[in-house]
């Protein structure tokens, strides 16, 4: 299939043609391959529950220097998009998203995730549910991308799982993947941290007060078009925290009541920030 360039890729997405990938309803699904790797919907327990939430996975493997994009992709890009067909008696929860890479060439940087990785999807079984056999359907949209293109693509997924009425089992073939993403799963911050978010003309000055220096930390801004995704964020550590300057996007028009995202620390642990943003002393400048 023809790509796009990277700085196109939004428009090109629209008229490439998108190829259409199937997968069998089976219990035991099987990869099914996608434009530089394969992706497969997974389970972590061996059947359903009624009453109890079931975790489905979309396990992504992917070629070396290819990737996918986190939900806010960056500079360009697009995350993937799922349109679930589910039975009735079952609803669907919001993507778990792992925290994502700085995905880096000399003019832009996007978010998002290399290699291997699953995105986490809760279900929510009524208990009154009477089926003996549930089927899961999932119709994906995706890009993926190397540094130097990108190309769109389709996806029909499906599994079938059974329902019993004893508590469910872990399915040891998929328990890893699960356990492994929740670890790059970010987490609310403690309550003991205080957080603040001053901002200028120009800037965001993120001040974190957590009880010891940091020495490396990352926003990652969950609406787009807020933070300047290409460029430096200047940490400067502190006795009991850090002060992290956030360069404002050029398409940013209007203020934001808060900044909301993910914070990536040295500790290899990631947390979800949701502070409100006040005014800095001074209204230009570097904070």
């Amino acid at each position: 299939m023809r790509g796009c360039k990277r700085s196109s890729v939004r428009g090109c997405a629209l008229a490439l043609g998108l190829a259409l990938l199937l997968s069998a309803a089976s219990s035991q699904a099987e990869s099914t391959p996608i434009t530089h790797g394969t992706l497969e919907l997974i389970a972590e327990d061996q059947w359903i529950t009624p009453g109890h939430t079931l975790y489905l996975g979309l396990h992504f493997e992917l070629e070396k220097e290819w990737h996918i994009y986190w939900v806010n992709p960056g500079d360009s890009g697009e995350p993937p998009r799922v349109d679930w067909k589910l039975p009735p008696g079952v609803t669907v929860g919001a993507i778990e998203w792992p925290t994502p890479r700085r995905l880096e060439t000399p003019s832009i940087v996007d978010f998002g995730y290399e290699n291997s990785v699953t995105l986490i999807v809760p279900m929510y079984p009524d208990a009154s549910l009477a089926t003996q056999l549930v089927e899961f359907g999932a119709a994906l949209k995706l890009l993926v991308c190397s540094r130097e293109m990108c190309i769109p693509g389709k996806a029909l997924l499906s599994l079938a799982l059974p329902v019993k009425t004893q508590p469910a089992l872990p399915d040891p073939q998929t328990a890893h993947l699960f356990a492994t993403t929740r670890k790059s799963l970010p987490v609310p911050m403690p309550g003991s941290w205080k957080v603040k978010v001053a901002e200028t003309n120009d800037f965001f000055l993120l001040m974190a007060n957590i009880g010891h220096p940091i020495t490396q930390a990352v926003f990652f801004a969950v609406a787009e078009s807020q933070i300047s995704n290409a460029a430096p964020q200047k940490l400067v550590p502190t006795g009991s925290g850090f002060q992290l300057t956030l360069m404002k996007s050029d398409q940013l028009l209007k203020p934001i009541p808060r900044l909301k995202g993910v914070l990536a620390l040295s500790t290899d642990r990631a947390y979800l920030i949701d502070v409100p943003v006040s005014k800095a002393r001074s209204s230009s400048g570097t904070p």
